[in-house]
Protein backbone atom coordinates (compact mmCIF):
# COMPACT_ATOMS: atom_id res chain seq x y z
CA UNK A 1 0.00 0.00 0.00
CA UNK A 2 0.97 3.44 0.00
CA UNK A 3 2.55 5.12 3.33
CA UNK A 4 -0.47 4.32 5.41
CA UNK A 5 0.44 1.44 7.70
CA UNK A 6 -1.15 -1.77 8.18
CA UNK A 7 -0.66 -4.21 10.56
CA UNK A 8 -0.32 -7.63 8.92
CA UNK A 9 -1.43 -11.27 10.61
CA UNK A 10 1.09 -13.92 10.30
CA UNK A 11 -1.91 -14.96 7.68
CA UNK A 12 -1.57 -12.27 5.32
CA UNK A 13 2.26 -12.14 6.16
CA UNK A 14 2.55 -15.84 4.72
CA UNK A 15 0.53 -15.08 1.44
CA UNK A 16 2.94 -12.51 0.34
CA UNK A 17 6.11 -14.28 0.99
CA UNK A 18 3.99 -17.35 -1.13
CA UNK A 19 3.73 -15.33 -4.21
CA UNK A 20 6.78 -12.33 -5.91
CA UNK A 21 5.99 -8.95 -5.23
CA UNK A 22 3.90 -7.13 -7.60
CA UNK A 23 5.66 -4.62 -9.87
CA UNK A 24 3.87 -1.40 -9.18
CA UNK A 25 4.00 1.33 -11.53
CA UNK A 26 1.49 3.83 -9.82
CA UNK A 27 1.94 6.18 -6.94
CA UNK A 28 -0.75 8.20 -4.79
CA UNK A 29 -0.72 11.93 -5.66
CA UNK A 30 -2.13 14.71 -3.26
CA UNK A 31 -5.63 15.53 -3.73
CA UNK A 32 -7.71 17.69 -1.24
CA UNK A 33 -10.37 15.23 -0.64
CA UNK A 34 -10.24 12.00 -3.06
CA UNK A 35 -7.21 9.99 -4.31
CA UNK A 36 -5.41 10.44 -7.35
CA UNK A 37 -3.68 8.07 -9.16
CA UNK A 38 -1.13 8.34 -11.11
CA UNK A 39 -0.34 4.90 -13.28
CA UNK A 40 2.03 4.13 -16.29
CA UNK A 41 3.80 1.62 -17.97
CA UNK A 42 5.31 0.50 -21.14
CA UNK A 43 2.18 0.23 -22.75
CA UNK A 44 -1.14 2.05 -22.92
CA UNK A 45 -2.67 -1.79 -21.54
CA UNK A 46 -0.15 -1.78 -18.99
CA UNK A 47 -1.19 1.76 -17.48
CA UNK A 48 -4.93 0.80 -17.17
CA UNK A 49 -3.90 -2.54 -15.65
CA UNK A 50 -1.65 -0.61 -12.96
CA UNK A 51 -4.67 2.09 -12.53
CA UNK A 52 -7.20 -0.65 -11.84
CA UNK A 53 -4.14 -2.13 -9.27
CA UNK A 54 -3.87 1.63 -8.12
CA UNK A 55 -7.63 1.47 -6.82
CA UNK A 56 -6.82 -1.78 -5.35
CA UNK A 57 -4.36 -0.80 -4.20
CA UNK A 58 -5.70 1.57 -1.85
CA UNK A 59 -8.73 -0.63 -0.86
CA UNK A 60 -6.32 -3.04 0.62
CA UNK A 61 -2.70 -4.58 0.80
CA UNK A 62 -2.93 -6.95 -2.92
CA UNK A 63 -0.08 -8.82 -2.35
CA UNK A 64 -2.13 -10.81 0.84
CA UNK A 65 -4.30 -12.01 -2.18
CA UNK A 66 -3.64 -15.42 -3.55
CA UNK A 67 -5.00 -15.69 -7.31
CA UNK A 68 -7.34 -18.34 -6.98
CA UNK A 69 -10.07 -17.70 -9.37
CA UNK A 70 -10.51 -15.62 -12.63
CA UNK A 71 -13.19 -12.97 -13.41
CA UNK A 72 -12.91 -11.35 -17.20
CA UNK A 73 -14.18 -7.70 -17.46
CA UNK A 74 -14.95 -6.19 -20.93
CA UNK A 75 -15.96 -2.91 -20.70
CA UNK A 76 -16.64 0.09 -23.50
CA UNK A 77 -16.93 3.87 -23.56
CA UNK A 78 -17.09 6.45 -26.37
CA UNK A 79 -14.01 7.84 -26.22
CA UNK A 80 -10.35 7.02 -24.71
CA UNK A 81 -11.47 8.77 -21.08
CA UNK A 82 -14.62 6.92 -20.90
CA UNK A 83 -13.42 4.07 -21.77
CA UNK A 84 -10.89 4.38 -18.46
CA UNK A 85 -14.24 5.64 -16.75
CA UNK A 86 -15.80 2.23 -17.30
CA UNK A 87 -12.86 0.08 -16.79
CA UNK A 88 -12.33 1.17 -13.13
CA UNK A 89 -16.07 1.43 -13.17
CA UNK A 90 -16.42 -2.13 -13.94
CA UNK A 91 -13.52 -3.46 -12.05
CA UNK A 92 -15.06 -1.92 -8.82
CA UNK A 93 -18.93 -3.32 -9.52
CA UNK A 94 -17.08 -6.69 -9.15
CA UNK A 95 -15.42 -5.92 -6.02
CA UNK A 96 -18.29 -3.62 -4.55
CA UNK A 97 -22.03 -5.51 -5.72
CA UNK A 98 -21.24 -8.10 -7.26
CA UNK A 99 -18.74 -11.03 -6.13
CA UNK A 100 -16.60 -8.67 -3.58
CA UNK A 101 -13.81 -9.86 -5.99
CA UNK A 102 -10.41 -8.15 -5.23
CA UNK A 103 -8.01 -8.84 -7.63
CA UNK A 104 -3.79 -9.39 -7.30
CA UNK A 105 -3.43 -8.49 -10.71
CA UNK A 106 -5.39 -7.35 -13.82
CA UNK A 107 -4.11 -8.03 -16.70
CA UNK A 108 -5.14 -6.01 -20.34
CA UNK A 109 -5.97 -8.24 -23.28
CA UNK A 110 -6.90 -6.07 -25.99
CA UNK A 111 -7.93 -1.90 -26.33
CA UNK A 112 -9.64 -1.66 -29.64
CA UNK A 113 -8.90 2.54 -29.97
CA UNK A 114 -11.44 2.52 -32.40
CA UNK A 115 -14.49 1.60 -31.19
CA UNK A 116 -13.78 2.04 -27.69
CA UNK A 117 -13.91 -1.62 -25.85
CA UNK A 118 -11.38 -3.26 -23.29
CA UNK A 119 -11.03 -6.98 -22.75
CA UNK A 120 -9.02 -7.52 -19.38
CA UNK A 121 -8.75 -10.59 -16.84
CA UNK A 122 -8.14 -10.51 -13.21
CA UNK A 123 -6.96 -13.11 -10.91
CA UNK A 124 -7.80 -12.97 -7.06
CA UNK A 125 -10.72 -13.65 -4.64
CA UNK A 126 -13.09 -12.85 -2.72
CA UNK A 127 -12.05 -9.90 -0.43
CA UNK A 128 -12.61 -11.23 3.38
CA UNK A 129 -11.67 -8.72 6.37
CA UNK A 130 -10.21 -11.56 7.57
CA UNK A 131 -7.69 -12.29 5.49
CA UNK A 132 -7.03 -9.29 3.65
CA UNK A 133 -5.98 -5.85 5.54
CA UNK A 134 -8.69 -3.35 5.23
CA UNK A 135 -7.78 0.23 3.75
CA UNK A 136 -10.07 2.93 2.30
CA UNK A 137 -13.14 2.28 0.58
CA UNK A 138 -13.58 3.57 -3.30
CA UNK A 139 -17.32 5.02 -3.52
CA UNK A 140 -16.68 5.40 -7.48
CA UNK A 141 -14.95 6.68 -10.23
CA UNK A 142 -14.86 10.41 -11.50
CA UNK A 143 -14.02 12.22 -14.40
CA UNK A 144 -12.41 15.09 -13.03
CA UNK A 145 -8.96 15.66 -13.94
CA UNK A 146 -8.46 12.50 -15.64
CA UNK A 147 -5.79 12.46 -18.39
CA UNK A 148 -4.80 9.77 -20.19
CA UNK A 149 -1.19 10.24 -22.20
CA UNK A 150 -0.69 7.48 -25.16
CA UNK A 151 2.76 8.17 -25.67
CA UNK A 152 6.20 6.68 -25.87
CA UNK A 153 5.70 5.64 -22.00
CA UNK A 154 2.15 5.73 -21.46
CA UNK A 155 0.82 7.27 -18.32
CA UNK A 156 -2.56 7.89 -17.02
CA UNK A 157 -4.09 10.19 -14.23
CA UNK A 158 -7.26 9.89 -12.15
CA UNK A 159 -9.19 10.55 -9.76
CA UNK A 160 -11.43 8.26 -7.35
CA UNK A 161 -14.07 9.05 -4.72
CA UNK A 162 -13.73 8.06 -1.28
Amino acid sequence: MDDRQLNLTEAQKAVKSKYPPINKKYEYLDHTADVQIHSWGDSLEEAFEQCAMGMFGYMTDTETVEPTDTIEVESEGEDMESLLFHFLDDWLYKFCADLFFIPREVKVLHIDRMRFKIRSIGWGEEFSLGKHPQGTEVKAITYSAMQIHDKEKPEIFTIVDI
